[in-house]
């Protein structure tokens, strides 16, 4: 009795868990990468943000001065205009040395038109009047009303520029107004001992679109110095008295912290400044609302990491759990399917187990049939071996009684079938060249033509470059052999054509002009293993199997056959010496 005796396990060494080292990878994988970009940004962040913001209200501040300094170039060139201008002047003079009532009224006409068609071209421009002081009605032309306590020399002083003096910001002149203008007021020199001035102010609503707190996004007071520094305007909001102190100097940088607000500064070319005030914690509140999400984030990341590693190790887990089972079982049956687990890498690797394992199961399988088989090939050969020998010198004896009583023909037969059964009946190599393959089927043919009492004819057409072409044993034969019990009819005709099919190839056709074949008879001639009965017992599987052996996919075998049309069978394989073939 065999008694089969089990191996022991072989113990795995000691290692680390694979659990404890996905989650020391993962914690570090995705907790030392923020550490880094927390501290390098929040080193960066700090001045990038703050420079963004800062060159942000700088540039907004700029922006603003030139606007602002546009609207004084505006008014300065219409009070040039009216100041200035030579017939506009003279009509101004013409009108306060005028005593003629009717030509008087001729002479406000025309005043007024041209009063209106400057305003009328410069949009940009509100009230505009032509002012006397001193006199009982101080406003003598107008394109608006004006207030009765209306006095040029009691609103705040802004700036002296380019001959005219500057108000502002103050509220308008016009009489059902409340909005905040600047205002400009140049001397008319006109004929006379008469104090004329042209009196303009910026349209009613252009200071609030200078100026909106809507344009940073953030609350930003401003604060306009006049040219002197004596007089500072904060235009929107209350400022602690420091912080207006400080953008009332005269000098200071462009941009600087004090008391808990940034102060940005701008001077213009025609003498005042402009402050732009922001509180530290609105000027640095997106960076705080960045410092809280980063924190926010490094919470969420531990967090995730910790519920992430332990997502992936019960993932990971159960499947290297079945893949050892399969392994297992792989030593106690080798036939039973393998269990997928649902995971695409897994399967994968389990797919290509089962793949092995059928490969195994098929070399086994192949390995008993091939045993059986040869068992088989040793019995065939035993029954059917011949002794060559014997049979060559029977032939030999047949053929010399045909020479002594002179039957030639007889002589001639012998001759043949002594070659043919040389060639099969040798022991020569399975490896033999196309030359010598060619000599064997004519001697066959030739055989076969003597048997069928020259019923067809026979050609052979052979490209001498070829010759020399090594091929397997019998290739040619099972076709011809085919050709003659397919069909031949009497005068038909065999062709053996061999020729160079491209680099390195070689070409070997068989045509006949027999009766053809359809594609049921095209099947069984391929699997046609039975034909003993038939020429010399090789059938056309051989030619199959000898290709498929020496050349695999490299050879290429076609057959094409019609009705009444002949039979036409073409093999293309790579032209080989004998040292190439593992005979």
């Amino acid at each position: 009795m065999r008694i089969l005796k089990r191996k022991a396990r072989r113990q795995a060494p000691a290692g680390q868990s694979l659990r404890t080292t996905l989650v020391i990878y993962l914690l570090v994988g995705t907790l030392l990468p923020l550490l880094i970009v927390g501290i390098v940004s929040y080193t960066s962040i700090y001045s990038i943000l703050s420079g963004k913001i800062g060159s942000g209200i700088s540039a907004g501040l700029q922006q603003e001065a030139l606007i602002l300094e546009n609207t004084i170039d505006n008014l300065d060139f219409a009070s040039k205009q009216f100041a200035l201008d030579g017939q506009i002047v003279e009509e101004m003079s013409s009108f306060l040395e005028e005593k003629q009532i009717y030509r008087k009224s001729q002479i406000m006409n025309s005043i007024n038109q041209k009063i209106n068609l400057v305003n009328f071209t410069n949009p940009y421009i509100g009230l505009t009047a032509y002012i006397m002081p001193g006199s009982d009605d101080p406003v003598l032309f107008t394109n608006m009303s004006t207030r009765r306590d209306f006095d040029p020399g009691r609103l705040p002083s802004f700036m002296r520029y380019n001959g005219a003096d500057y108000y502002g910001p103050h509220g308008t002149m016009y009489a059902v107004g409340d909005n905040v203008v600047f205002s400009e007021r140049r001397i008319v020199r006109v004929n006379g001992r008469h104090e004329l001035y042209i009196y303009l102010e910026t349209n009613y609503s252009l200071l609030r679109k200078i100026f909106n707190p809507q344009a940073y996004g953030m609350q930003v007071n401003h604060l306009l110095v006049n040219q002197n520094n004596t007089d500072i305007h904060v235009i929107d909001g209350e400022l602690p008295a420091s912080v207006v102190e400080a953008a009332r100097a005269s000098t200071g940088p462009a941009h600087e912290v004090l008391d808990g607000y940034h102060l940005f500064r701008y001077e213009s070319p025609q003498g005042w400044k402009l402050v732009a005030a922001v509180k530290k914690s609105v000027f640095s509140s997106e960076i705080s609302s960045w410092f809280y999400k980063m924190i926010l984030l490094a919470l969420s990341t531990l967090l995730f990491a910790g519920v992430l590693a332990w997502l992936i190790w019960k993932r990971i887990y159960g499947p290297l759990r079945k893949v050892n089972l399969e392994i297992i079982r792989m030593a106690e049956n080798v036939t039973a399917p393998v269990a997928f687990t649902n995971v695409a890498e897994f399967d994968f690797v389990l797919m290509n187990f089962q793949q092995m394992k059928d490969q195994v199961n098929e070399l086994i399988l192949a390995v008993a049939r091939n045993e059986k088989q040869k068992s088989q090939f040793e019995i065939e050969k035993l029954l059917s071996q011949i002794n060559p020998h014997f049979l060559h010198n029977t032939l030999n004896t047949v053929q010399w009684l045909a020479r002594l009583n002179g039957q030639k023909e007889i002589d001639k037969l012998v001759t043949l079938l002594v070659k043919v059964l040389h060639y099969n009946l040798g022991k020569q190599s399975i490896i033999v060249t196309i030359g010598e393959e060619i000599e064997a089927i004519r001697n066959y043919m030739e055989l076969q033509r003597i048997r069928y009492d020259y019923e067809f004819e026979f050609n052979v057409q052979a490209d001498e470059t070829v010759l020399d072409a090594a091929v397997p044993r019998f290739l040619l034969q099972p076709l011809v052999e085919n050709s003659i019990y397919h069909g031949l009819s009497d005068n038909g005709r065999v062709d053996v054509i061999i020729t160079a099919y491209g680099p390195g190839e070689v070409q070997l056709c068989v045509r006949d002009t027999g009766t053809g074949m359809d594609e049921v008879q095209i099947a069984e001639l391929l699997a046609d293993d039975g034909v003993a009965g038939r020429g010399l017992g090789i059938g056309f599987s051989y030619v199959m199997r000898m290709l498929r052996t020496y050349y695999g996919e490299q050879m290429t075998l076609q057959i094409h056959s019609a009705a009444n049309e002949g039979t036409t069978v073409s093999i293309i394989i790579p032209i080989k010496g004998k040292e190439d073939f593992d005979d």
